[in-house]
């Protein structure tokens, strides 16, 4: 039933049955084709199909664990709020509106819906409307610290008489939602957005109503014009032509005779004398609500320019005239990249008050576009300082490598975000081991990263671990085991799938065969966190990017008072820099497009609403110099897990990688960030050592540089000596991220020492490349490998393509010293359990051992209170074959959860 008894018998609008996408019920001749990097793959499916290949990978359709859930409405019908004019396509999750559709704690209406400049809240006589332009701050520059620009309400506005039961979505476009309000005989629709000052309305069953919060002064009353100033806010509100308003008490009628619209907008923040004027220049979009908007991007490769234009669909009312386009209140990360000579014309000499700032104006338009560099990412960094042989930082690399070779992943978790983070660790080790030709090291560590990609992309009858599912109610694909809401709520996808779509990109250029095996699977984790099709019918478009705010939302539902929230930004940049370096080794340039964009837009948004660069977002009193997590309404120095200000910092800067570049493109205000933790913290950073000081070293690699020599305690779970190591010694030799030089090559950068510049690029093909810098530069780079050129000059790696050095003995000794022992004595290469306790070569009657117990304790790698057994003075050649062993256990009356077993050889007899 109903989790709100009042909703237990209401009708919901439901999808029309001759809309519905064909459900896998009906589905046995339907053929769906998925293309990945090139590859066409088919994906058949069938009634009884619970398990669906897609190449040599495969998902399945029956969920083993917990799946998207919320009010009892939702539970039986995802779409149950979605009515049957709305698109058809897979429902919209993780957006600044998602409340609406998915309601998992308001069961009839929405939390407020932060649209900016203005926000909105539902009930059941329409919509209130909140322009909020002082902010609440709570906590200090000591600790813990949030602002908000909560919602306030200045104006409702409804229908007379409205009543409705609930308010479902009947339109939805980029970054526009439409709400309606139905009780049988009234009804309203809506139609707000991000960056829209208007709220279009049409009505039914009644007059349009304004009511005015504490009453209002009225500064405008020019028959349908009708200006009001409320809590010392502007608002102008536009009656059909012909109509006026009429005011009793705070409320503000205009008949509609039965059917009608108006439109309600908030003005900037101006004089008095100025609103008069305003009203007029908004009055031209009044009557012509938004009715699609559309981002188009385009990435050009010779110049590394990325072009994005939000364009706004208007559709005027009947009688009212054509359309003179609208008015868009456009973001920092927007306004500072508008393109020069854009048709948009001058912002206005206005602008509105923000959670992210100052809002820039534009009017009569129906586009504008921005122009933004793509710095490019890498890899990893070049070892142009560990890479020396004989170095001293090259013997200090390569013990820290030693220290890593056996276990790389070093899984703290099964689930799909510490699955990811083992993968992230791993993969670092591959790219350091493949530049320093440690090929041994590195072909290991791929064989783990590959065995546990290749295990989470194959599912079959029963499996219940390490699958992935598909709802297709929900449209989403869910890893199991899940965390942290990723299945119940459909948070963080991007956050986890970033880890295993970075890895399969290294793993690629490796072993290409494996990419066009699995790669299908990728691809679709990829369409499921931020499909770029926007005709592929199984995922929404986008999914947790928001194209206006410009970056990521974290939480499916967004169902919080103070709006959707994002805390790791870096976390959602590694799924874009993976994105960008997955297309580019398959050859998918969609997808590489694709990831740039969304690199490039969102490093832009981080820079502002996280970072605060240009010290125009957070308000005069937060004392915060940046923000772990931002809200819809705001922002907080703060974590959901942690108060330590070393990891709310450090939880936008993981993982740190060739992708997180975009970090250092402000040096000074890395610097400042890291002087503002020790100041909160009182001195150095007291968890995440590793983390803080790869950021640190994209301001000042060499006080970082200090620090690591200096020693650290465990690194941070996801990271390595060896790679902290790396990383910042590396960059102690290259120096800074420079951004006034790009490439016509995606994997390549910039680096300023002093003056004398690096470039670099990486080169994930067959093929040799040239790579030509934005000063002249070129740099010529072989198949497989990452090289350098200018200040430094290195070349490293060997990934198919590139057949690596020549054999550095072309001339062996002809007359090798003969073999010692030409003749040992066989030895056989399987050992029995003996009844003595003992190992044989000859099998006798079975033995026994008996195991302790390990009482509660749970023990991961090192076997617990071992029965060790040796076996000495054996000289043996390696066939090829593997270590394997059968141990029969019989736990009596307690249950055996598992059991250890190690096998370790000593292959110079010293014990080591």
């Amino acid at each position: 039933m109903s989790d709100d008894p009042a909703r237990a018998d209401l009708p919901v609008p439901r999808r029309s049955e001759r809309l519905r996408r064909p459900s896998r019920s009906v589905a046995a001749a339907l053929v769906g084709v998925l293309v990945a990097g090139g590859l066409a793959v088919t994906q058949a499916t069938s009634a009884a199909a619970e398990t669906i290949d897609v190449g040599s990978g495969s998902y399945t359709t029956q969920p083993p664990g917990p799946t998207p859930n919320g009010c009892a409405a939702i539970n039986a019908d995802p779409r149950a709020f979605v009515t049957d004019d709305a698109p058809t396509t897979p429902l919209p999750t993780n957006d600044w509106w998602s409340s609406l559709a998915y309601k998992r704690l308001d069961c009839r209406w929405s939390v407020p819906l932060h649209a900016h400049p203005a926000a909105y809240q539902p009930d059941a006589a329409g919509l209130g409307i909140s322009y909020t332009t002082t902010p609440t701050i709570s906590g200090s520059g000591a600790g813990v610290s949030e602002y908000h620009f909560p919602y306030r309400e200045d104006l409702h506005a409804g229908v007379s008489g409205l009543d409705a039961p609930y308010v479902a979505v009947d339109d939805w476009t980029d970054w526009t939602v439409s709400p309606l309000w139905d009780d049988g005989s009234r009804s309203l629709r809506a139609t707000i957005g991000h960056g829209l000052p208007f709220a279009w309305f049409e009505a039914s069953g009644g007059d349009a109503t304004l009511t005015a919060d504490d009453g209002a002064d009225v500064w405008l009353d020019d028959g349908p014009r009708l200006g009001l100033s409320v809590n010392g806010h502007d608002y102008v509100a536009f009656a059909p032509p012909g109509v006026d308003w009429t005011q009793s008490g705070d409320t503000f009628t205009a008949p509609l005779d039965g059917d009608g619209f108006f439109s309600v907008a908030v003005l900037p923040d101006v004089a008095d004398d100025a609103r008069a004027a305003l009203a007029d220049t908004y009055a031209d979009s009044a009557y012509s609500p938004v009715t699609g908007t559309t981002v188009d991007y385009t990435y050009d490769e010779s110049t590394s320019q990325v072009s994005t234009t939000y364009a706004l669909e208007t559709t005027p009312w009947p009688g009212t005239g054509e359309s003179a386009g609208t008015v868009a209140a456009l973001y920092p990360h927007q306004a500072k990249h508008l393109a020069g000579g854009d048709p948009a014309g001058e912002p206005l000499d206005a602008t509105y008050t923000s959670a992210r700032g100052d809002l820039t104006v534009l009017a009569g338009i129906d586009a504008f576009t921005t122009h933004d560099t793509f710095q490019g990412v890498l890899p990893e960094i070049p070892a142009v300082a560990t890479g020396a042989e004989g170095s001293a930082d090259r013997d200090q690399l390569e013990a820290y490598l030693d220290d890593v070779a056996a276990d790389p992943l070093d899984q703290r978790g099964n689930d799909t975000y510490w699955t990811g983070k083992a993968l992230g660790r791993a993969t670092r080790i591959v790219e350091i081991s493949d530049q320093l030709g440690r090929t041994d090291q590195r072909d290991a560590a791929l064989a783990q990263v590959r065995s546990l990609l290749t295990d989470w992309f194959t599912a079959s009858p029963g499996k219940a671990e390490r699958v992935f599912a598909y709802d297709e109610d929900w449209g989403t694909l869910i890893g199991y085991p899940a965390s942290y809401g990723s299945d119940q709520e459909l948070n963080d996808h991007h956050f986890h799938y970033g880890y295993y779509v970075a890895a399969a990109a290294t793993l690629a250029r490796f072993d290409p065969q494996w990419a066009q095996d699995y790669g299908p699977m990728v691809d679709l984790l990829i369409s499921d966190a931020n499909g770029y099709d926007r005709d592929e019918p199984m995922f929404p478009y986008l999914r947790d990017f928001d194209i206006y705010a410009g970056h990521d939302w974290a939480s499916g539902h967004g169902a919080f008072a103070a709006g959707n929230n994002q805390e790791s930004s870096s976390e959602g940049m590694n799924f874009a820099g993976a994105l960008v370096q997955w297309g580019q080794v398959t050859g998918n340039t969609a997808a590489r497009d694709a990831g740039i964009y969304i690199y490039t837009t969102q490093a832009a948004a981080i820079r502002e609403y996280w970072f605060d660069a240009s010290g125009t977002t957070f308000p005069d009193e937060f004392d915060h110099e940046t923000v772990g997590m931002v809200w819809g309404d705001g922002g907080s120095y703060s974590t959901w897990f942690t108060a330590n200000p070393s990891m709310i910092q450090g939880i936008n800067y993981l993982p740190i990688t060739g992708s997180h570049l975009y970090l250092g493109y402000d040096p000074e205000r890395v610097r400042e960030l890291y002087a503002h933790l020790e100041e909160v913290q009182g001195g150095h950073p007291t968890a995440w050592q590793d983390i803080l000081w790869s950021f640190l070293a994209l301001g000042d690699a060499d006080a970082a540089l200090e620090n690591v020599r200096g020693g650290y305690p465990t690194p941070e779970e996801g990271e390595s000596r060896a790679h902290t190591f790396h990383w910042v010694a590396n960059l102690a030799a290259l120096g800074t991220v420079d951004t006034t030089v790009s490439a016509d090559h995606p994997l390549a950068a910039t680096f300023d020492e002093d003056g004398s510049l690096t470039y670099v690029a990486a080169n994930v093909s067959t093929e040799p490349l040239t790579v030509t810098f934005s000063d002249g530069t070129t740099l010529d780079v072989a198949p497989g490998r990452t090289a350098t050129t200018g200040a430094h000059t290195w070349s490293g790696g060997g990934a198919p393509g590139n057949p690596g050095d020549p054999d550095p003995d072309p001339d062996p000794d002809p007359d090798p010293d003969p073999d010692p022992d030409p003749d040992p004595e066989p030895v056989t290469s399987t050992l029995h359990l003996s009844d003595d306790g003992a190992l044989t070569a000859d099998a006798g009657e079975a033995g026994t051992v008996e195991l302790a117990s390990a009482g509660t304790g749970t023990y991961v790698d090192t076997p617990h209170d071992p029965a060790t057994f040796e076996v000495s003075d054996v000289t043996a050649s390696h066939d090829g074959g593997a270590t394997t062993f059968s141990i029969p256990v019989d736990a009596g009356t307690q249950v055996g959860l598992a059991v250890q077993a190690r096998v370790s050889y000593d292959l110079t007899g010293d014990g080591t």
